[in-house]
């Protein structure tokens, strides 16, 4: 592993990072700035594009080890820019999005070329654009639109390389390092124990409210045989004290995967607390995943409960895409979410909100989360 240091839109980052890890990985994988595209992942298409110390660079082709000392501004910096204001407004104007996938790298080149050139001929804007590429043809909306903001503006080199730092920033919010690589806190550091060390693996930590009593919940979380069936797609094949085999079956999108593998678990009844370790093997894809989880049934206050869950894990092969998904922590909680019902069930004896042994994700999962993401009432 590397140290770094850098600067990340106004914010210092201090972060331990192989040496062979992508800037755009680092970015999107261990900050979640996912507005950093990845496309081509060869330096080609430009969706990855970010200003680095005043220039811009594709993100991945470049080594976060060589970003030492760097300041870097990815899309999500230039919120309270005014340049990138009128960009905004212009692509939309203009019709210049699309499926919106080169957006982010198209934007932050046009800005380039705004400052640093001006007002310039139509040829010279295309020029400039020529390396990011646009695959649903829109150039026509997108020349249009930078065209309409360089309109009797004056080159300024100076003002396209200084430093950008939103208003928005908050010095004091700790940024997550690339060796635990936390996506989220939603447990006080009191509340839930630290997860289990997977070194390059994403953790997120969840607090999921049950209708139920602290000592309901810990009889049902402390017998595996019991809860396991409770989260979507997991089984337990055999169970011999603290070790057992299981499989885990995954279905997002056209990408399906069963996992079989070995853990390891430990129990404390005096502070209903738990822990698992395990590794497996899909052997279909050729994918294999390491996890880990800690749990802990708080009390709630109002009759109910509060599990304190802290999930770590490591894909690699076809399903690696999913380290740094920008959705992945909503389907988290919406799995957290059904987790929390079928436990529910179980313990009241109603039946489960998602079937035993179903895939974990499936297109209502992931379906679920785009729409709560992107789906607006009229009323909106």
């Amino acid at each position: 592993m590397v140290r770094v240091a850098m600067s990340v839109n106004g914010e210092k980052v201090v972060a331990e990072v192989e040496p062979r890890t992508q800037l755009a990985d680092f970015l999107r994988g261990d900050l979640h700035l996912t507005g950093t595209h990845l496309g081509c992942e060869q330096g080609v298409c430009g969706a990855c594009t970010v200003m680095v110390d005043g220039k811009m660079q594709r993100s991945c082709i470049t080594f976060a080890s060589d970003c030492e000392g760097a300041e870097i501004t990815t899309i999500e910096g230039f919120d309270d820019d005014p340049t990138m204001g009128e960009l905004r407004e212009a692509f939309s104007e203009c019709h210049a999005l699309q499926c919106g996938f080169c957006t982010p790298g198209m934007l932050t080149t046009a800005r380039d070329i705004v400052l640093r050139l001006g007002d310039i001929p139509e040829t010279r804007i295309r020029e400039e654009l020529s390396g990011n590429i646009c695959r649903c043809t829109g150039y026509v909306g997108i020349v249009e639109a930078v065209k309409r903001v360089s309109a009797g503006k004056t080159a300024n080199a100076s003002a396209a390389s200084a430093r950008v730092i939103s208003r928005k920033l908050d010095s004091g919010r700790p940024l997550p390092d690339a060796k635990s690589r936390q996506v989220t806190k939603s447990v006080s550091a009191a509340d839930t124990p630290a997860a289990g060390q997977i070194e390059g693996g994403v953790s997120i930590e969840e607090r999921i409210r049950v209708g139920a009593t602290p000592a309901q919940v810990w009889a049902i979380l402390s017998d595996l045989q019991r809860v396991v069936p409770c989260v979507p797609g997991a089984e337990i094949t055999t169970l011999e004290g603290e070790n057992l085999a299981g499989k885990v079956k995954i279905a997002l999108g056209p990408i399906k995967a069963s996992f079989s593998g070995q853990a390891s678990v430990g129990m404390d009844d005096g502070k209903r607390e738990g822990w698992m370790t395990g590794k497996g093997r899909d052997s279909g894809l050729g994918s294999s995943a390491e996890g880990a989880a800690r749990w802990k049934v708080i009390d709630g206050a109002n009759g109910d409960s509060i599990v304190a869950v802290t999930l770590t894990w490591k894909l690699s092969g076809a399903l690696a895409q999913f380290n740094r998904a920008g959705l992945v922590q909503d389907i988290v909680r919406r799995l957290a979410a059904t987790f929390a019902a079928n436990l529910e069930a179980t313990i009241t004896g109603a039946a489960p909100a998602a079937k035993p042994g179903a895939a974990l994700g499936g297109f209502g999962l992931v379906w679920a989360v785009i729409k709560s993401k992107f789906w607006r009432s009229p009323k909106d």
